[in-house]
């Protein structure tokens, strides 16, 4: 049995893509909602699950993190009701472990072929999509009940490996898949946010804001997302009202 957690960015579309032109299908396709995607990815996530059925693979099954009474927990409300960022923001990954990679080993433990599997003695193959350039992310264990396959590292693909074989299938290279609000954005990631989906980068402040912080700044650790916007603004305020100036060159 082949499965695979599906991240809905290059990696993991690039290996969708190279296992439909070596004829493997996996038999189970995840993808872990943690309620906080961009809509890009969302809208990326509807396009591979489409195009998945259409070559003949399982259509893409989206899992979340529930609470007891079996409503979603979604990673931006459960951090606003406890006042607090997401954990990576004070240097600890809980985050993915719980909204992530639990609600896709809590589906795959209830699975009836994946309980079949196990209770035969066998082990489920499970694709992790990591490439050439994150091998060092590799750690070698041992699992009662998963094989890890990294595909793209057997392949030798890096990302470009990846982009040209997304690009040839004619698939729209998908955005960066992580949580709007996550720690680990770059600055330059906080600006473009900023400038193209406001709301979301309210929403993010307004997360910073509502927590009880005391060891860190904000979303970025030692700095917050509110300082980054402030300056951009104060930045673009500025050449927005810069006088037009003449300069004596000849065209």
């Amino acid at each position: 049995m082949l499965i695979m957690c599906y991240g809905g960015g290059t990696n993991s579309t690039a290996i969708l893509v190279q296992l439909k032109n070596l004829g493997v299908r996996p038999d189970v396709i995840t993808f872990a909602d943690t309620g906080a995607e961009r809509p890009k990815t969302y809208a990326h996530i509807k396009l591979m699950s489409e195009w998945c059925v259409k070559n003949g693979f399982p259509e893409i099954t989206t899992v979340t993190q529930v609470k007891a009474d079996g409503s979603a927990n979604h990673l931006y409300e459960a951090c606003i009701e406890k006042n607090a960022l997401p954990s990576l923001a004070y240097g600890f990954k809980s985050c993915s472990q719980k909204h992530k990679i639990f609600p896709q080993d809590k589906f795959y433990n209830n699975l009836p072929s994946a309980i079949a599997e196990w209770k035969a003695g066998n082990k489920i193959k499970k694709i992790i999509g990591y490439d050439c350039g994150e091998s060092h992310r590799i750690k070698e264990y041992v699992n009662a009940k998963y094989e890890i396959w990294y595909p793209l590292v057997e392949w030798g693909w890096h990302r470009e490996d990846c982009v040209n074989a997304i690009v040839r299938e004619g698939l729209p290279k998908p955005n960066k898949s992580a949580c709007f609000f996550c720690p680990s954005t770059k600055i330059e990631e906080i600006k473009e946010l900023y400038d193209t989906e406001p709301e979301l980068i309210a929403k993010a402040i307004f997360m910073e804001d509502n927590a009880e912080l005391t060891q860190v700044k904000g979303l970025g650790r030692n700095y917050s997302w509110r300082s980054v916007i402030d300056y951009y603004q104060r930045q673009s305020d500025m050449f927005k009202h810069s006088p037009e100036i003449s300069c004596d060159c000849f065209e």
